[in-house]
């Protein structure tokens, strides 16, 4: 068999146990489209082949023991084929009958090309089959496999097939494709057991096709500009549509924020404030005036506030903004899940004695959008940031808040900035940026102080080569907030004195970090709720508690808010029934004894009892145990 879709010359065991050869075994991967496995065989050089007519001989190159070759038998050109097509009659004397005790046991691949040059070649009609003639002699190529996915007359659902990119498929793989990877054994990842193999990415769900897309285009187009700042293009979906002018969209947007930011100058002053940044960082440029017929979008922009900062506003760029059915975020590629896990981060924050928060300032902004995608970022604002001027056309330099691949463009341009310096700064700096950033929030713990100060000053170094900035630095140790510059701290750090003033608490991913006892704490704002469905469960839902310190007290309320609504009539808005009240207050009024309850950062909750008619979450450090009570009647 000849098999220009085969990298390697493969033969069947029984070939090698013909000519008695024993061979050093190696170590090779079979990819095929039903997956990839490795095997070891027997090699063999030295082999020389013929045709029928023996007019040519062709050295073999080094033969690979494999028994999966294809038995496909039925592309074997015969003499009755080639009789039944007037274009191929000449050439029916010229190829021997069918040999059916003969047994497929070479599969000669392209690595012995000489064998798959074509020699003369013989054309019908462009929908029969054709000839050609090779050094080997004359085959036939007509209703042939094309290395693709065959269509089954029937699909079982129950079955499935993995393609050789990971992609499962109910259509049946095609066998005559293969490719052959030699491995030395210290190279094999994971462990085999002849049959089955392990590797890394066997619990990692596969990519689609489309985040296959976006690594693609940032591997190909990623790179450091003139500045030396990490820039990227906007992801564009293949084959996509064509973004109309959206300029009345924009224009009427930006008249409506215009006059509700009028109505109420605070919010103006935030605003204005929020947009000088962005000029006086050099995020934004006065847009150029647009060729003829050249695309381009425009991001109508909205304010927002953080519930937890009332005096601070972030303008969004309005990506998923809708004219004519299209909008920017619709023809992007969203790119693939590259955050870390929120429970991982936090846990190897817990694991040694001291802890370091900090953050990328401005993440998104620190990575630049390429210059030929610049008028898809065009927006209104008022000239030179002053309100009193008109409305002027400006386009973003960099990646904005509201594209929905910015978080994937921002965590990939962050780790490809790691493992470009990773020979300048470490390892343990690629590995504290790869495994313990949550988007722009890096949380670590180390033995030492010493040891946290060296990884925070490398990797400080790793991120201004890139012009990329780590600050609001906070740790429980005041050793190595005092080894930085004030400006770098956290905000309610800079006008302490470390060495003598209590300090604060910090949020890290929305817990409360205490660095005065190194423990977590709950801070609970009461509003009143409507005593609703959709009240109750805002209330519920407000216990933010990822690491389950206090699950047995929000299990309490989900378990009452579950028999509440039994009935299922129960209307979003309506009151709920009043047997219930009595125990939903005494649970809500417990939610305030919350504020005095602290978790070691280095505890783990281990049970949940009762001691003296109160009742208690139980803690342990692997050392000791440790009992916090929480009174909840």
């Amino acid at each position: 068999m000849i098999d220009d879709q085969s990298n390697r010359t493969l033969a069947r065991s029984k070939f090698f146990d013909h000519f008695g050869l024993e061979g050093n075994d190696c170590v090779f991967t079979l990819n095929s489209c039903g997956g990839s496995v490795t095997f070891s065989g027997r090699t063999a050089e030295g082999f020389v082949i013929e045709p029928v007519s023996a007019e040519q001989k062709l050295y073999l190159p080094k033969i690979i023991e494999c028994d999966e070759i294809p038995n496909n038998r039925k592309e074997i050109p015969t003499p009755e084929v080639a009789s039944a097509y007037q274009h191929l009659l000449d050439i029916a004397p010229l190829i021997p009958d069918l040999d059916h005790t003969a047994e497929i046991l070479l599969l000669i691949g392209r690595d012995l090309i000489q064998a798959h040059h074509v020699i003369e070649q013989k054309l019908g009609p462009p929908d029969l089959p054709f000839a050609q003639k090779l050094y080997l002699g004359w085959t036939i190529i007509g209703e042939v496999c094309l290395g693709s996915a065959h269509r089954p007359n029937s699909i079982v659902v129950n079955k499935t097939h993995v393609l050789d990119n990971g992609r499962s498929t109910l259509l049946e793989p095609c066998d005559s494709k293969l490719l052959i990877t030699q491995e030395k054994h210290q190279h094999v990842v994971g462990s085999c057991s002849g049959i089955f193999c392990t590797t890394v990415n066997d619990e990692t769900p596969g990519m689609s096709t489309e985040d296959r897309q976006f690594l693609e285009i940032m591997d190909r187009e990623f790179h450091r500009d003139s500045y030396g700042k990490w820039t990227a293009p906007l992801p564009f979906q293949h084959d996509r549509p064509v973004l109309p002018n959206n300029y009345t969209q924009a224009m009427r947007r930006a008249m409506i924020l215009d006059a509700s930011l009028r109505k109420n100058p605070t919010k103006l002053g935030h605003a204005l404030e929020f947009m000088r940044n962005i000029f006086d960082r050099n995020h934004t440029e006065v847009a150029p005036p647009l060729k003829p017929n050249e695309e381009c979008w425009y991001l109508p922009i909205f304010g927002v506030y953080h519930p937890l900062k009332p005096e601070k506003i972030r303008m969004v760029f309005d990506s998923s903004a809708r004219f004519q059915d299209l909008s920017l975020n619709s023809v992007l590629l969203s790119g693939p899940d590259l955050t870390n896990s929120l429970i991982g981060v936090l846990m190897r924050f817990r694991m040694e004695a001291v802890a370091v928060t900090a953050d990328i300032e401005q993440m998104f902004h620190c990575f630049g959008v390429s210059e030929k995608h610049r008028n898809f970022l065009r927006f209104l604002w008022y000239t030179d940031n002053d309100p009193t001027k008109p409305l002027t056309e400006y386009r973003m330099t960099v990646q904005v808040f509201g594209n929905t691949p910015s978080p994937a463009v921002a965590t990939y341009g962050f780790r490809f900035a790691a493992i470009q310096a990773e020979h300048s700064f470490g390892k343990d700096v690629r590995e504290f940026v790869e495994r313990n950033f949550y988007v722009d929030d890096g949380l670590v713990s180390l033995p030492t102080s010493q040891e946290a100060i060296d990884l925070l000053r490398r990797t400080q170094a790793l991120l201004t080569h890139g012009n990329l900035r780590l600050h609001k630095i906070a740790s429980n140790d005041p050793r190595v907030m005092q080894s930085f510059d004030v400006k770098d701290l956290a905000k309610d750090l800079i006008d302490l004195d470390i060495t003598h003033d209590d300090l604060p608490t910090q949020r890290s991913l929305g817990l409360v970090w205490d660095l005065q006892r190194d423990a977590f704490g709950f801070k609970l704002t009461r509003k009143e709720k409507p005593y609703t469905k959709r009240g109750v469960l805002s209330c519920v839902n407000s216990l933010y508690d990822p690491l389950g310190f206090i699950a047995p007290i929000t299990i309490q309320g989900k378990l009452l808010l579950r028999e509440m609504t039994q009935a299922p009539s129960v209307d979003w808005d309506a009151p709920l029934p009043e047997e219930f009240q009595s125990r939903w207050d005494d649970w809500t009024q417990s939610l305030t004894r919350l504020g005095a309850f602290n978790v070691p950062r280095k505890y783990l909750p281990i049970g949940f009892s009762q001691l003296q008619e109160k009742n208690v979450l139980i803690f342990t450090d692997a050392s000791e145990v440790a009992i916090a009570s929480v009174v909840n009647q």
